[in-house]
Formats: structure tokens, sequence, C-alpha cells
């Protein structure tokens, strides 16, 4: 099998095991274990945390010591153990403690499949540019395979999601030992200060101008994402309160809607090497940024009748939007780093995107919807003028009903009954994307060099 076929293989896996649940885990979280809403948050707070530190101590230990493919292989088999163990937890208290100890496996391991792509294809004097993202298209294909899986399968409320989670990720791990070997690169001098014997080097880019705003972009870029993760199914799932929405095909199929965000991906990742080229690394990242705001807007005035155009296209932009930072960075960070840091500069990039950026996102949102966009109603009257409909509607009056709610004789709830004003929150969500896409513009000052890019793959 040719190099490209085999880390096509690694890339499948790769987001395979992780999309086995990511989508799905609300309905085992909500529906199976009847879990209550407010802890549910920080499992997606987990990821963040994890990443921040577990990349970049990966990325250093791969630098340094262990060769980045075995490193990889071990994490993996690790992620399948504890994603098995999960399936026993019985508190939700101890779901949160063992989902992070799943994460600290299996986020450094996106960092490091990035690396031993770059490396492999460049032991094979292939051309990174060119040939690296029909590979990472493939991993977007296996998210959907999986999402899909666990859909058909009838597991997407079971515990059987993270089954088919461990058992490709234990795949992987296996496999992952036949790949090219990545060495690391110990050119670290003998008489080394304390900070590159650790590998800490890749922390002193924070010192040149440049790539310390490429990291703070990444962190609130990093935030966007997490917004997307933490609230998307939930926002389109919600319409089902609106008793004219109830029955609507985004309500009954919401699965295939979000999925043609994952179809997106790939789409866009083959169009990656054509934007490089033509625009340059920056002009990629800024239109991944106002990609943003139009996924943030077109949901905030989406509907799942007369506006499921907005939400469809949505979906579509958000290929664009999640793809194009993600991978120009992380092609930036190649160009911009040498070879004794590389791996763990990569680390650094995913801990400012994915730990950082993520941490802040969750906790920063989370408040802010709480604070400001969630609405209280204290009447049937007020609620259903929110949900356009008529106070007997008996779709709105099971609803008040399955919140352990009554109705006194003159249309007073027994408890508020608490909505998020998800209009407003979109439009609050696309006016901070469009800032950072703005700020980005103005301060990140990086000119297009097409030989740049050529000399990756060199």
């Amino acid at each position: 099998m040719g190099i490209k076929n085999r880390l096509i293989v690694m890339s499948f896996l790769q987001f395979f095991v992780w999309g086995a649940w990511l989508i799905t885990i609300g309905n085992y979280w909500f529906g199976t274990k009847n879990w209550e809403g407010t802890q549910f948050g920080l499992v997606f707070g987990t990821m963040g945390i994890a990443s921040l530190f577990m990349p970049t101590l990966t990325g250093i230990i791969a630098d340094r010591w262990v060769n980045a493919e075995k490193l990889y292989g071990v994490l993996h088999i690790l992620y399948a153990g504890v994603l098995f163990g999960i399936t026993q937890v019985t508190t939700p208290e101890n779901f949160i403690y063992v989902m992070l100890a799943a994460m600290c496996c299996y986020m450094p391991t996106i960092a490091l499949s990035n690396s031993i792509s770059y490396t492999s294809l460049k032991l094979n004097n292939k051309n990174v540019v060119k040939d690296f993202p029909p590979i990472r298209v493939w991993g977007t294909v296996g998210f959907i395979a999986a999402m899909w899986i666990t859909n058909l399968t009838g597991s997407k409320s079971t515990e059987y999601q993270f089954y088919i989670a461990g058992v490709g990720a234990l795949i992987l791990g296996f496999y992952s030992f036949t790949l090219p070997k990545c060495e690391p690169q110990r050119l670290t001098k003998e008489d080394a200060s304390w900070v590159e014997t650790l590998g800490l080097e890749a922390f002193k880019l924070f010192g040149n101008y440049k790539m310390a705003l490429f990291f703070i972009f990444s962190m609130f870029l990093g935030g966007a994402l997490q917004l997307t993760n933490a609230y998307g199914d939930v926002f389109l799932d919600e319409f089902k309160h609106f008793p004219k929405y109830a029955d609507s095909f985004v309500i009954k199929y919401s699965t295939i809607i979000m999925s043609i965000s994952q179809v997106s991906e790939t789409l866009f990742i083959l169009a990656i090497p054509f934007f490089l080229r033509r625009f340059g690394i920056k002009q990629v990242m800024l239109i991944s940024m106002l990609a943003w705001v139009l996924r943030f807007g077109l949901f905030a005035f989406g509907d799942p009748v007369t506006g499921l155009w907005m939400i469809i296209l949505s979906c579509i932009v958000y290929g664009m939007a999640f793809d194009f930072f993600n991978i120009s960075g992380s092609l930036f960070v190649e160009t911009n780093t040498n070879s004794k840091i590389r791996s763990s500069a990569q680390g650094l990039f995913m801990m400012m995107t994915n730990g950082v950026g993520a941490v802040l996102g969750s906790l920063t949102s989370g408040w802010a919807i709480d604070k400001y966009f969630t609405k209280s109603f204290l009447t049937v009257n007020e609620l259903s003028a929110f949900l356009q409909t008529d106070v007997s509607n008996s779709k709105m009056l099971d609803f008040v009903k399955s919140q352990g709610n009554s109705i006194s004789d003159d249309g007073i709830f027994s408890n508020p009954v608490l909505m998020k004003d998800w209009h407003t929150i979109w439009l609050s969500f696309a006016a901070y994307a469009l800032i950072i896409a703005v700020a980005f513009a103005i301060l990140f000052k990086h000119k297009h060099n097409p030989k740049e890019l050529e000399n990756i793959g060199h």
C-alpha cells in the first residue's frame, strides 16, 4: 500500500473514533441517563481542558524522546480502554472525570496525526500542500461514516456509541505501529538550558509578534468552534417546542441536516490547495473568519420550514469556516517554525484553539446565554406568544408538563418556563466573529509567498 493510502486509513480512523459519539452524546446524556443540563457543558469543557496541556506535552515527547507514530498508537489504545470503561459509569460527576481522561488521550492525537502525515510525505518526497488536503478529507469522511453508523444501528441514545468508537480506536492504535518511522529530531545541544531540554522552546514563539498574534487569533477562533459544537444541535432540537415546527423534517432528521456540515468539510478540504496558491495563508484564514460570521448569521434567521434553506446553507458554510483556518493555520506553523520544535509548535496551535479558546468559549458563552439570552415565562399567554401558537395548543401544554410544571386556573405556571432566545444568541456570535475578522485583517501582517508553500513538501 502506497504512503498516501496508508495515511488515508489513519486519517479516516482518526476522526471516526470521535464522530461515533461527539454529535450524539447529548442524546445519551439527556435521553438515556436523564442527567441535568447544567453539567453537560462540562463534557465539552473536558476537550478544552485536555487541549490546554496534552498536545503540547505529547509534542515535546515526540520532538525529544519517542517516535511520533508509536506515541500516537499508545494514546489511541489508551483512549479505547477509557471509552470501554465509560459505559459503566453511573453518575454525571464520574462521567465527566472519565471523559476528561478520554480527552487527555484523544486530543493530542490530532496534532500528532498532522505531524506524522507531514513527516511521512516529506520522507517520500511528496508535496505537503498538494498531497495533505486530499488525505485529510478522509478524516471527515470517517467522521460522517461513524455518525451514520451510530445513528443507523440505533446507538445514538445508548452506550454502544462508545463501543463503536472504542473498537475503531483499538484498530487505529495497532495500525499506527506499521506507519513510517517519525523519529525525534534530538537536535538539542549537550549544554542546553532546561527550556531546551524539556522541549519548551515552542513557547518562545510568543516572543515573535506575528506568531504571538497568530496564536491569539487561534484562541478566538477556537472559541467560535466551541460555540458550534456546544449549541448547534441543541438549537435545532429546541424547535420541537414550537408546535408549527414540531413535525418538520429538521426535527425528525436532524442528524441528516447536521451531517451536511461534515459533507461540506470534505469538499472545502479539496479546494484548499487552490485557495492557498491563489490567495495565500492569511487570506484563506480571513475567509474562514468571515465564513463563521455567515454560519452564525444564517442560524439566527433560519427555521425548519420557510428558513430551512438558511440552516442548510449555514451547514455548507461550516466546511469553509472549519477547514480553512485549521488546515491553513497548521501549514502556517509548518512554514514558520524549524524542524527542532515543529511538533511542539503544532501542539501549541492545538492548545490555543481546542484548549484555551474552547474553555473560554464554553465558559463565556454559557454565562452570557444564562444571564442575557434566556427568557423566563410566567404565564400561558407569554409562552404561547413566544412559541407562536394559541394558549390551548396540546403540544405546548405537554411541553410545560414535561418540565414538571402545573398551570393554575388563571394561566400562571407553578415555576417559570425558561427558553433560549436563539435569534439574539446567534446574532451575538456573528458579531463576535466579525470583530475578530476585522481585527485580524488589520493587525496580522503576512505577505503571500507561493514559493514558501511549495517548499513545504521538499
